[in-house]
């Protein structure tokens, strides 16, 4: 937010803070939601660069449309192992894990689509 939109925010009586604050999370916390959205990014990136719907991945991974879709919805009832693993199917090396979650996709290895 920029500061001025804050600025007048704050002189009009709102209460100005994080997600973090909002929800109250621990440090690790809100670094583990992070992760995992930016891993759930990743896949629906890889998805869409390798022209998959989502129906076509789900049949790759034995799971359902719904399943892939709360998986690049960043649903709180999938894991981070599964996301993983569904990136590794996908052709993702450590690496490209690593910078999703590190925020930029940069492309590694022959492995990268």
């Amino acid at each position: 937010m920029r500061k001025s939109k804050r600025a007048r925010l704050e002189a009009a009586g709102w209460a100005v803070g994080s997600v973090k604050e909002f929800l109250r999370l621990s440090e690790a916390d809100a670094i583990l939601i992070e992760m995992k959205l930016a891993l759930s990014r990743s896949l629906r990136d890889r998805r869409k660069k390798q022209g998959l719907s989502q129906v076509q991945l789900a049949e790759r991974l034995q799971s359902s449309q719904s399943r892939v879709a709360k998986m690049e919805a960043g649903d709180p009832s999938v894991s981070m192992d599964l996301l993983v693993s569904s990136l590794l199917l996908l052709g993702a090396s450590p690496a490209d894990l690593a910078n999703a979650i590190r925020g930029g996709e940069k492309k590694t290895g022959p492995r990268a689509a």
